[in-house]
C-alpha cells in the first residue's frame, strides 16, 4: 500500500527573508524582502522592485503568513493596491534586523565614519594624517555612538568639530586653482588674503593667469560662486585631503604615541603639585645610540630609546609603558622603570589600606 507525504496547506511560512515594517492608524503591515537589498533600492543602487519584493503582498505577521486584510488597508493608506502599499512600506518602513546583523552593520559603519574622518583631518603638530586605527581610538575614548539612521558623512563632519574640543585635529584645507583675467587676479588675491587662504603658486599667461591656493572646506561656496559668477573664471579642486609635496603616498606609525588631549583648566591646587612633581629630580635615561636606528627605536611618552626593535615592541606592552600613558594624560613627567615600579606598588599598598577599617 502506497502512501503520499501529506503536506500542510493551511499556513504559509516565509523563510531567511527581510522584514518591513509599518505601523499605521494603530496597525502593523509588513512586506517580505530579499536580504541584502532593501538599503540598495532605498540608496538608489537596485532600481527593479521584482528584485526586492519576495512577493507584492502585505502582511500583518510575515512570520505565521498572515495576510492583511482589505478593510483595514483602506483604512490606513485609503486603497486595498498591495503594490503601492508595499512601495510606500519599502520607503517608510522600518528594516528588522537581528541582533548579530544589527552589531555587523554598525562596526561597518563606525569603520565607515572614521575612513571619512582620517581622509579629511590631519595632525596639525605633526603635519601628517592620522592613522584609521588612531581615529578608532579617539572615537571610543569620547563614547562616540553609531547613529543608523543618519548618513555616514554626517555624522564624521559632526564627529570632527566633537574631536576638535578634546584633541589636536584639523580639518585638511582643499586645494584649489582658480583661473582668471590678469587684471582680475589682485581683487582675486585681495580675497583670498580676506579668506586668510595660502597662496601655493601663480602661472598662466598674460591674457588669464591661474592661482592655486589651499582654502578652508567651510569657505568652498563662497569661493566657487566669486569665481565663477563675479569674475566669470575657471575653478578647479585639485585635492580634498592633505596634500604633501614629494609624497606619493605617506606612511605613519601605528605604534606612535596617541595625541595628548588638550590641556583644561585645572585649580590651584593640581597646579601646585603638578609643579612640584616636575621639580623633582628624575633618574636619566639610557642616552640616544648614535645613527638613524636610535631615532626609529625612541618612546616619545618614556622619554627613552632602544637598540632592538624587538624590545622597542615589548616596551610598548609593558606596564612601564601604560602608566606614563596614564599619567601623559593628567599632564605629569613620565617615570623611569624604577620609579614607576616603586610608584604602583605605593599605589597597590594604598589600595590594600581601603580594605580595612580602624
Amino acid at each position: 500500500m502506497s502512501r503520499s507525504i501529506v503536506q500542510p496547506v493551511g499556513q504559509k511560512r516565509l523563510t531567511n527573508v527581510a522584514v518591513v515594517r509599518l505601523k499605521k492608524h494603530g496597525m502593523r503591515f509588513e512586506i517580505a524582502c530579499y536580504p541584502n537589498t532593501v538599503l540598495s533600492w532605498r540608496s538608489g543602487v537596485e532600481k527593479d522592485i521584482d528584485e526586492v519584493l519576495q512577493s507584492h503582498t502585505v502582511y500583518t505577521n510575515v512570520s505565521k503568513g498572515v495576510l492583511a486584510k482589505s478593510k483595514d488597508l483602506n483604512a490606513a493608506f485609503g486603497t486595498d493596491d498591495h503594490s503601492s502599499i508595499c512601495l510606500e512600506i519599502l520607503k517608510k518602513g522600518e528594516l528588522q534586523v537581528a541582533g548579530k546583523e544589527r552589531e555587523s552593520m554598525l562596526s561597518s559603519q563606525f569603520r565607515d565614519i572614521a575612513t571619512i574622518v582620517m581622509h579629511k583631518t590631519f595632525n596639525p603638530e605633526t603635519k601628517r594624517p592620522y592613522t584609521i586605527s588612531m581615529i578608532e581610538r579617539l572615537m571610543r575614548d569620547i563614547h562616540f555612538a553609531v547613529d543608523p539612521n543618519s548618513t555616514s558623512k554626517k555624522q564624521a563632519l559632526e564627529l570632527i568639530q566633537e574631536l576638535q574640543k578634546h584633541y589636536p585635529i584639523k580639518r585638511c584645507p582643499l586645494r584649489v586653482r582658480a583661473a582668471a583675467p590678469e587684471e582680475q587676479v589682485p581683487v582675486l588675491l585681495e580675497k583670498l588674503s580676506e579668506w586668510k587662504a595660502t597662496v601655493i603658486s601663480q602661472e598662466g599667461t598674460a591674457a588669464q593667469l591661474s592661482v592655486v591656493f589651499e582654502l578652508e572646506p567651510g569657505l568652498y561656496k563662497d569661493c566657487h560662486d566669486f569665481v565663477m559668477n563675479k569674475m566669470h573664471g575657471r575653478f578647479e579642486v585639485l585635492a580634498h585631503s592633505l596634500y604633501v609635496d614629494g609624497d606619493t603616498h605617506v606612511d605613519y606609525n601605528d605604534q606612535e604615541d596617541m595625541p595628548a588631549p588638550l590641556p583644561q583648566k585645572t585649580p590651584e591646587s593640581v597646579l601646585e603639585l603638578n609643579d612640584k612633581l616636575q621639580k623633582q629630580t628624575i633618574s636619566s635615561v639610557t642616552k640616544p645610540a648614535e645613527g638613524q636606528q636610535a631615532k626609529q627605536n625612541k618612546c616619545n611618552t618614556c622619554d627613552v630609546f632602544f637598540e632592538d626593535a624587538k624590545l622597542y615592541r615589548e616596551h610598548h606592552k609593558s606596564e612601564w609603558h601604560k602608566h606614563n600613558m596614564k599619567r601623559k594624560t593628567r599632564q605629569l613627567p613620565p617615570l623611569t622603570e624604577e620609579e614607576c615600579t616603586a610608584d604602583m606598588d605605593l599605589f597597590e599598598s594604598k589600595s590594600d589600606l581601603k580594605d580595612y577599617s580602624f
